[in-house]
């Protein structure tokens, strides 16, 4: 080795000596620099999706908590607070939601060029009628308002009339504001608050007037110590329709109630899908609405439909009767619900049975609306098994006996029994994978999600949709999107069409059988709806309950356990009408 190397190779070790402390650091900063710039690019894309779900949901608590504040200063009747209050802070929320309503369909309104997200498979056809229907009515119950306040404004606060009004807009306005689906999430969760603020409203305002209408009652009988609360204005009225509207409005609040609380569930369901990535891998089938084979299901629906109303109106007008008679109209409504509950049981264990001959793997794909549509059906039906657990112990430790108590008994114990194999019969059609025969059904079509604003078959989007995914086999998506580039509308209705020739294949026999089960439960939730929201309620009257637990105890469970109820059973009716298409 030349000493001239050895010199060079010396240098070069000692340099390395000298500067390897700076080569050190530099690699430590250049390693520190990486690590901070991944970390501003971890918080610049994932701090706001993330914090912006925690803050607005807490926002959203806190606005629903301020007015059930209100609410139960209300509900005590206390002096500080009066309705005018709760009227003008509800006001003032729907106010809000009207303006940053407009805010963004004036945004959207510049951006015309950009991509139109507008889901045309949001929710089903049939679940935006009912909504408009409900809608409709709301608005009705809006006009009787204001034919009120017209009546009695010289003595009235000026709320009175204004809240209809801003009701009406504020319907009107969310009717219109449902087609589009990305909305920010602020003005989602304020929107779902505020409605869930008016459904509760609505609901005390209704158990409230039911409540006082059985103090009347009770007092007639004999019964002291009540205290009715007079909500009648102190003056009178300058016109001839406002006993009619007061008495009208009344018979609209149910479905003033049932539109808020759904319109919340779709719109929880519109904040949860904001920034969500909708996973392409599996396709969902459902069936399209054919009425082939259904002969059973739809007349025994409609012998239950009718029947109720025939017992609604004979427990009403007997309830204003003698005490033999409103005794009978008591035992008359428990065999009734009886022979239904036990009817509805069958039906559902016999859906159960023919799922567990063909058996199939559940459908484990991530589903936001599908999980919201099994947590309300737990959590609803808490209120009415809370309220049947308390009439069996109130009938086991009574110390009277009156002809209706052990009917009592086993019409709260079927009440349990429907809702736990219902809610199994629901929660297993849902979850249940679309076996690949069905592919080949005439009747399967591409399905969205249960009050989904997304679907699962539809071109991908960023946000709610995933813009970045593309595949050749889409070549009709992107031909819309070249359309939409110059001004059309893109719609999710162009999914791409399977090759091949379909067979068309013989009706399955068990398919029919749970289209028609289907059906049979629709009409069977449809009429347990119907008695209690329009006063059929024995639960204030047989007296059992009130024996054993007390008068305020008991109202007050009442008062948490029928609207949940209530909703319970129009939130079956939905649940099933998507079973019914998936079958």
């Amino acid at each position: 080795m030349s000493p001239t190397m050895v010199e060079h190779n010396s240098l070069d070790v000692m340099c390395l000596n000298k500067y390897c402390n700076s080569s050190s650091s530099s690699s430590s900063s250049e390693n520190e620099n990486k690590i901070w710039t991944k970390l501003k690019l971890n918080l610049a894309e994932d701090y706001p999706r993330k914090n912006a779900e925690i803050l607005s949901g807490q926002y959203g608590t806190n606005v629903l908590l301020i007015g059930a504040a209100l609410m139960l200063a209300l509900a005590h009747h206390s002096p500080s607070v009066k309705e005018d209050h709760l009227l003008s802070f509800v006001t003032c929320l729907m106010i809000l939601q009207l303006i940053w309503m407009l805010w963004y369909m004036l945004v959207r309104s510049r951006h015309k060029k950009t991509r139109t997200e507008k889901d045309v498979h949001a929710t089903t056809c049939w679940i935006r009628g009912g909504l408009t229907l409900l809608a409709f009515l709301s608005m009705i119950m809006d006009v009787f308002r204001i034919g009120y306040y017209v009546g009695y404004q010289s003595c009235v606060s000026a709320i009175l009339g204004v809240y209809p009004v801003i009701h009406a807009s504020h319907t009107i306005a969310q009717d219109v504001i449902k087609s589009f689906e990305t909305l920010e999430r602020f003005g989602v969760i304020h929107a779902v608050f505020t409605n869930l603020l008016l459904w509760s409203n609505g609901v005390m305002s209704e158990a409230e007037h039911f409540l006082n209408n059985h103090k009347r009652r009770l007092s007639a009988l004999g019964y002291g110590n009540l205290t009715i609360v007079h909500t009648e204005p102190h003056c009178n009225c300058t016109t001839s329709t406002c006993s009619m509207f007061s008495s009208s409005l009344y018979y609209l609040y149910p479905f003033n109630i049932e539109y808020h609380i759904f319109v919340s569930a779709m719109l929880f369901v519109m904040w949860k899908n904001i920034g969500r990535t909708i996973d392409l891998s599996s396709s969902q089938k459902r069936l399209a609405t054919k009425t082939q084979g259904l002969t059973l299901g739809p007349i025994l629906g409609l012998v239950a439909l009718a029947s109720t109303v025939g017992i609604l109106v004979v427990y009403i007008t007997h309830m204003e009767g003698s005490v033999q008679m409103r005794r009978s109209a008591i035992s008359m409504f428990y065999i009734y619900g009886i022979i239904m509950l036990v009817f509805m049981c069958s039906a559902c264990a016999s859906g159960l049975l023919i799922y567990r001959a063909d058996h199939m793997a559940p459908d484990t794909s991530k589903n936001p609306s599908r999980q919201l549509d099994t947590e309300l059906l737990f959590g609803s039906s808490i209120g009415s098994w809370f309220m049947s657990w308390c009439s069996v112990v109130a009938v086991l430790g009574a110390n009277s006996s009156p002809p209706y108590r052990w009917t009592n008994l086993v019409y709260s114990l079927l009440v349990v029994l429907e809702k736990c194999i219902q809610n199994l019969f629901i929660v297993e059609s849902l979850y249940r994978r679309q076996d690949d025969a069905g592919r080949g059904d005439p009747e399967l079509v591409a399905a969205p999600e249960i009050y989904s604003v997304t679907s699962s078959l539809a071109p991908p989007y960023n946000g709610i949709f995933n813009r970045a995914y593309d595949t050749p086999d889409r070549a009709c998506v992107a031909k819309e999107n070249e359309q939409e580039e110059s001004g059309q509308m893109y719609k999710l209705s162009e999914v791409p069409k399977p090759f091949g020739n379909q067979v068309v294949t013989a009706p399955n026999i068990k398919r029919q059988i749970l289209k028609n089960i289907a059906v049979f439960l629709i009409m069977c939730n449809i009429s347990l709806w119907i008695l209690p929201a329009f006063g059929c309620r024995p639960q204030y009257e047989n007296g059992l309950e009130q024996e054993a637990f007390g008068f305020s105890i008991w109202t007050t469970t009442l008062n948490f356990a029928v609207p949940l109820n209530l909703f319970y059973r129009m939130h079956s009716v939905a649940s099933l009408f998507e079973v019914f298409r998936r079958v």
